[in-house]
């Protein structure tokens, strides 16, 4: 029997289609300095045979790939000042787009005294039965603007926007996020309770197959990249 794909809908207002930045595969914006990366550095290969660069690193490649990017809908400008105590935005869309938090909310978090915020979203996420989803910063792409925080959704229930929380990180002055910029990466999962841990020492057919893999890949031949992309 075929097994039946699970599917994500993003929705937006009617008004809204085709004004804001539409999410999009997070496979399909990776940084521009990454896609300028050569596979290997011939250079270096020749005098030491390890040139090859984070580009062929799959667990690297598939933690920027995965699930979907939300974009900001539209250009935001943060005015940052008094050693980024004091923080005022504004933006291009006449619906609000940043507001504050009430700061006793995260009272004692290490990024006091600056104020907590949030990005407000104006995409629904829905999923599947039994789907969630994981919304992070941007993996592997720092800002050095601002710094959002990670939250879990059962997006096949609360089918509302999620709003996106975060503390402006950047140096005292005015800072322009442009429509589009990466905001939040969204990755769908499918809730499993049914997962338990076994921890203890490793067996010796597990000690075997730890060795065989860590060969395998020492020995650069894309063995993972292979393996992986067989089970998918």
């Amino acid at each position: 029997m075929k097994r039946r794909s699970a599917t994500i809908a993003f929705r937006c207002r009617a008004e809204d289609a085709g004004v804001i930045a539409e999410p999009v595969p997070a496979r399909t914006v990776l940084p521009g300095w990454l896609r300028r990366l050569p596979g290997m550095d011939p250079e270096r290969l020749s005098a030491t045979n390890d040139g090859l660069t984070v580009k062929r690193c799959m667990p690297f490649l598939d933690a920027l790939g995965a699930g979907w990017i939300l974009p900001l809908a539209a250009t935001v400008r943060l005015e940052i000042s008094d050693g980024g105590r004091t923080v005022n935005a504004g933006w291009e869309f006449d619906r609000e787009m940043v507001s504050t938090h009430a700061p006793f909310q995260v009272a004692g978090n290490p990024f006091e005294p600056r104020p907590p915020m949030k990005f407000h979203n104006h995409w629904t996420i829905r999923t599947a039965p039994g789907w969630s989803c994981l919304f992070l910063p941007p993996l592997n792409r720092p800002s050095d603007v601002v710094q959002l925080f990670a939250g879990l959704v059962d997006t096949d229930v609360y089918t509302a926007p999620v709003n996106l929380p975060f503390i402006a990180t950047g140096a005292d002055g005015v800072h322009t996020l442009p429509k589009g910029t990466p905001l939040v990466q969204v990755v769908p999962f499918r809730r499993d309770t049914g997962l338990t841990a076994s921890i203890g020492p490793e067996t010796d057919e597990e000690r075997e197959t730890r060795r065989r893999v860590h060969r395998n890949t020492q020995a650069g031949d894309g063995w993972y990249r292979r393996m992986a992309r067989a089970r998918r």
